[in-house]
């Protein structure tokens, strides 16, 4: 039966022939191509009805010369979305524009750090940490999550320069508490490392919890930054824009000068622009209504792995529409499990080891009830052969 919401997230929508990373990449990373994607951490529902319509409008005025994201209302709609969304003040002079979070990120390590320095995050680790990390010649410090002397022991090494939160956290879509991050807080100052808190996840947080921003926690004479976009919760990431709130006016011209001298990416993308601007100032509903669609298909996702296999004893995630599955307890290889999803069922689901965890999958069910439906079928009669 439809999921009944205001808006249609149950109609499918072809993206095949887009040059979608999630439907036309298969075969890159899965080495097959046409499978049933459930892999990148894009959604397949179109954007929000305000955002398409504010788009359209700016196309039809036809000129897109050189911009400038301090001068319109982008850090007015950002402050507004914090203050409504979070109760959280913000200073419109701590606001910075980039084309990424991973940009934001890399630009940031490279000014508070230098090659074979360490850089401190959580396990399993979103990969694009990885991948920025040691591309820029830096040491990835994993830390299993609540290991907490763990986490003290990395932090107080004399090269550990950073500590990156992914808050909430990807893969998990574990909402960090109030306790931990001051605890995350304390363990930053006491041992002398900067912050950087990508919360682009943010938005996703699902009822029952609540996501904490990092302006809360920051000590306002440290280094510190948070990084974040409204792509991922509105699902535009292709427009390619983010914004990030640096703690100190020194660093945050840095990091200006640095995007705009040295990056030579002074002009932002326009549309990015008017898709932050129209979704903070009349998409929450749209939001809200897509959160609670993308809960029925976890809800889904959690009946048909209990029925199947109770002694997993998986719960959806407190934040997100990526399903992170611990599989351990059936004795299952990874790369066995992956030749039945791809050979067999012809779907693509990524393995835990992108993330460096064995014996995990993480399944991205941002999607359609009916595509939902057929990627936990899928997963379920895998697990079910080879269990």
């Amino acid at each position: 039966m439809p999921h009944q919401t205001p808006y249609d997230f149950d109609t499918p929508v072809d993206r095949r022939d887009t040059a979608s990373v999630q439907w036309d990449g298969t075969a890159d990373r899965f080495g097959r191509a046409g499978l049933l994607p459930f892999t990148i951490s894009d959604m397949d529902f179109t954007s929000p009805p305000p955002v398409l319509d504010a788009l359209r409008e700016r196309i039809a005025h036809g000129v897109f010369g050189y911009t400038d994201w301090r001068l319109g209302p982008f850090t007015e709609a950002v402050c507004d979305w914090h203050a409504r969304r979070y109760a959280t003040a913000l200073d419109p002079e701590r606001i910075v524009y980039a084309p990424s979070v991973l940009s934001q990120i890399s630009q940031l390590l490279q000014m508070w750090t230098r090659p074979g320095d360490g850089i401190v995050v959580h396990a399993p680790t979103y990969d694009g940490f990885h991948r920025t990390v040691t591309g820029l010649g830096r040491r990835l410090r994993p830390v299993a999550m609540g290991d907490d002397a763990g986490l003290e022991r990395e932090l107080a090494r004399t090269d550990a320069k950073v500590l990156i939160l992914c808050s909430p956290h990807n893969p998990t879509g574990r909402v960090w508490t109030e306790a931990e991050l001051k605890g995350f807080a304390r363990l930053a100052a006491e041992h002398g490392a900067a912050v950087i808190s990508d919360e682009i996840h943010a938005d996703f947080v699902h009822d029952g919890h609540q996501h904490l921003p990092w302006t809360r926690f920051a000590d306002d004479g440290g280094r510190w930054a948070v990084v974040t976009s409204a792509s991922k919760a509105f699902n535009f990431p292709a427009l390619n824009g983010s914004y990030g709130i640096i703690g100190d006016p020194g660093e945050r011209a840095a990091f200006i000068r640095r995007m705009e001298t040295g990056e030579g990416l002074g002009s932002p993308a326009v549309l990015s622009l008017t898709a932050h601007i129209a979704a903070y100032r009349h998409g929450a509903a749209w939001l809200d209504a897509a959160r609670g669609y993308v809960a029925g298909n976890l809800a889904m996702l959690e009946e048909r792995l209990r029925s199947a296999f109770p002694i997993l004893g998986w719960t959806p995630p407190q934040a997100g529409y990526l399903a992170w599955i611990d599989l351990r307890e059936l004795g299952v290889q990874d790369e066995a499990l992956q030749r039945e999803l791809v050979e067999r069922e012809r779907v693509a689901i990524m393995p835990g080891t992108v993330y460096g965890a064995e014996g995990f999958v993480r399944l991205n069910l941002g999607c359609p009830r009916s595509k939902a439906e057929a990627g936990a079928d899928a997963l379920v009669r895998a697990l079910t052969r080879l269990a």
